[in-house]
């Protein structure tokens, strides 16, 4: 994104150029990497073989205000895990994609079936996995604690780290800029 504004509005969570918030106003779908995103990369393996992970409950109410908002959320991972999908299904998300290590080609698909242009889609990741769609989407976001690579190429660095409240600090942009953050409802789960 080239700027050619540089004064700052002040939001919640501190001063943002004004060409992302102009480029977050546009936005119609919010794609979210999941590991180091929605939680903070670490996955506990336990003996039998079982996974867990944590997920933060103000993302949660975040993503549900938003979709609440009229913002389509989407999740793309190179992971499998049914904790995403019973995760992301409780919040409400209609399109977990898993299984992407190479995630722009599922990123174009999601695109196409929902007839938006490039400008309209924002993509926030954490690792050089997350690097294509970054570049290609009309809004980049990495979170706080990002790969180096990431925060290099995204258009906007998160205050807060992924896996706790890095999403949540998202939607409320969104909303903020949408003029919709009065009206954010739902529950914290």
């Amino acid at each position: 994104m080239s700027s050619t504004t540089n004064t700052a509005t002040n939001t919640l969570y501190g001063n943002v150029n004004q060409d992302i918030l102009n480029s977050a106003g546009k936005i119609k779908l919010f794609v979210c990497d999941i590991d180091g995103v929605f939680s903070d990369g670490r996955i506990y393996l336990g003996n039998n073989g079982e996974e867990l992970k944590a997920f933060h409950t103000k993302d949660g109410f975040g993503v549900k205000a938003l979709i609440s908002s009229g913002v389509e959320v989407a999740v793309i991972t190179g992971r499998r895990s049914n904790i995403v999908s019973q995760r992301m299904q409780a919040l409400n998300v209609k399109h977990i994609i898993q299984g992407e290590e190479n995630k722009l080609p599922a990123l174009k698909t999601l695109a196409k079936q929902l007839e938006l242009n490039i400008e309209e889609i924002a993509y926030i990741g954490d690792d050089i996995p997350d690097l294509a769609c970054i570049e290609y989407v009309g809004l980049g976001l990495a979170v706080k604690d990002a790969h180096p690579s990431v925060i290099k190429c995204a258009d906007y660095i998160t205050f807060t780290r992924g896996g706790f409240g890095a999403v949540r600090e998202v939607c409320d942009l969104i909303m903020q800029c949408q003029n919709n953050l009065a009206n954010a409802s739902g529950a914290s789960i």
